[in-house]
């Protein structure tokens, strides 16, 4: 399993496929990434020798990926909650940040869904049983 930029990649996908599974690297930036390596888009990963993989982490020191993205994306959160900004307590809360609807949909940030309100009138009266007993 050849190693870039910190990350094992996946053997048996081509090489530009096998590139977006290092965090911040698209299809699209992986491709352009294969063409300036100057490695065949058909190629497996696991055909790649060592000079194309060092081609490789040369051409993706330029960019920011893996730990460096993922430190700057939450200290760029972490300073919108520091700041209080309304984004920021979106976050904070969980909630979408860019102005979608919350009142139906959103599940992805708002989680599974809690039922909040009344019982019926069955379930009011077993509680009140378990009470008295």
């Amino acid at each position: 399993m050849p190693r870039i930029v910190g990350k094992d990649i996946p053997e048996d996908k081509k090489v530009p496929y096998a590139l977006t599974y290092i965090y911040g690297i698209g299809l699209h930036l992986a491709k352009d990434i294969t063409t300036q390596a100057k490695i065949d888009p058909d190629k497996r990963a696991r055909e790649l020798d060592g000079q194309e993989i060092n081609s490789l982490q040369k051409i993706l020191e330029g960019y920011i990926s893996e730990g460096d993205l993922r430190r700057q994306i939450s200290d760029n959160i972490n300073r919108l909650q520091r700041i209080k900004t309304y984004r920021g307590a979106r976050h904070s809360a969980g909630l979408p940040t860019r102005g979608q609807r919350t009142r139906v949909n959103a599940r992805t940030r708002k989680g599974k869904r809690k039922t909040v309100g009344s019982i019926s009138k069955e379930a009011a009266s077993k509680i009140e049983e378990s009470k008295t007993s």
